[in-house]
């Protein structure tokens, strides 16, 4: 069969009237700039990349020198297409408006311009997590306000994997395809269309080092877990953690899983770990059209009304059946204490 290259795939989607070519380009062009990203990690130490930035960003962490890059890759190349109303990034407080040089358009883009940077140094997969809304049809200068819409208003979600190859995967909302770049001609090609997670697993990610601290819901379920077939689930699981949640994700992608990151008794007074704009809701259309499910341990994700642009929630996401029991001991214990 002969290769379907990325950009045949959006005429495809555009054709069948899942798109249009405002929203095609956007795809194309975060796919360009997710290369020039890729060619930045890929040179390493070579490249004079790797270390701390020495700033911080809006959430107070330490940003790595390959953060800005990447952020500043993604802002350059989307600045001047005239797709785009403004864009929202995890690494600035407030969202970038396309200067008023370049036309403007009709979409609104959040993006996680390099998830997992802790692990740049030690030379881990990372990866880029993107977010596609439309702009309210009456505003011409984007604000904050108006990039706060639920998840299941989402055009289109996409990650992009660095890692032994680059992986991008990709839902308009008509299935998650995973695209493979080969290198030799410079070109994302299908790699796997219509992917399914399996509703059953055998494996799971978490970071076990926060578990005393984890609310009692979530020390039933990983207990329960790790007593294997001698526990109540008759069955023994395997853990897995790679600390970066587009490596972690895409795992779930490949094989099926789960992927953790509840709320704990450290990141409760902040609603939880990771951001709901920029990796959740991106990370839970991606999961649910493949199949996967999507909460946070008590709503589905896609359904929060967003009260922040930096808003973070707890996130359960992968194979259906543990999600759902996960989340099910959580109602169970808030329906007991009234």
């Amino acid at each position: 069969m002969k290769p379907v290259s990325l950009i045949q795939f959006l005429i495809e989607e555009r054709r069948a009237g899942h798109i249009n070519t405002e929203l095609s380009l956007l795809i194309e062009v975060v796919a360009r700039a997710c290369k020039r990203i890729g060619v930045a990690t890929g040179k390493g130490a070579l490249g004079g990349v790797l270390g701390a930035a020495g700033t911080d960003n809006v959430q107070g962490e330490a940003q790595k020198k390959l953060d800005v890059i990447s952020n500043e890759i993604l802002l350059e190349a989307n600045a001047w297409g005239g797709h785009l109303a403004a864009c929202a990034s995890e690494e600035m407080e407030d969202p970038q408006p396309i200067p008023d040089m370049y036309p403007k358009g009709q979409h609104l883009l959040l993006f996680d311009p390099l998830d997992g940077s802790s692990n740049i140094d030690v030379n881990i997969s990372v990866g880029t997590i993107f977010s596609v809304l439309r702009c309210p049809d009456d505003v011409t200068d984007p604000k904050a306000e108006h990039f706060l819409q639920p998840g299941t208003t989402q055009l289109a979600a996409g990650y992009v994997v660095y890692g032994p190859s680059t992986l991008l995967v990709l839902t308009f909302g008509h299935g998650t395809h995973e695209f493979t770049l080969d290198r030799e001609i410079g070109s994302f090609i299908l790699s796997r269309r219509d992917i399914r997670i399996p509703e059953q697993t055998g494996e799971f990610a978490i970071n076990m080092s926060n578990q005393r601290h984890w609310e009692a819901p979530m020390q039933r379920y990983i207990g329960e877990l790790l007593a294997g077939k001698d526990g109540p689930r008759g069955r023994d699981f395997n853990m897995r953690w790679v600390a970066s949640m587009v490596a972690d994700v895409h795992r779930i992608v490949t094989r099926g899983g789960v992927f953790f990151y509840p709320l704990d008794a450290k990141i409760k007074d902040k609603g939880g770990k990771l951001r709901l704009m920029y990796e959740a809701n991106p990370m839970a259309f991606i999961v649910e059209q493949a199949g996967g499910a999507a909460t946070t341990g008590r709503e589905r994700i896609m359904e929060l009304q967003p009260a922040g642009l930096h808003q973070r929630v707890p996130v359960f996401l992968g194979s259906s059946q543990e999600v759902a029991q996960a989340t099910r001991y959580h109602r169970e214990a808030d329906s007991a204490q009234g």
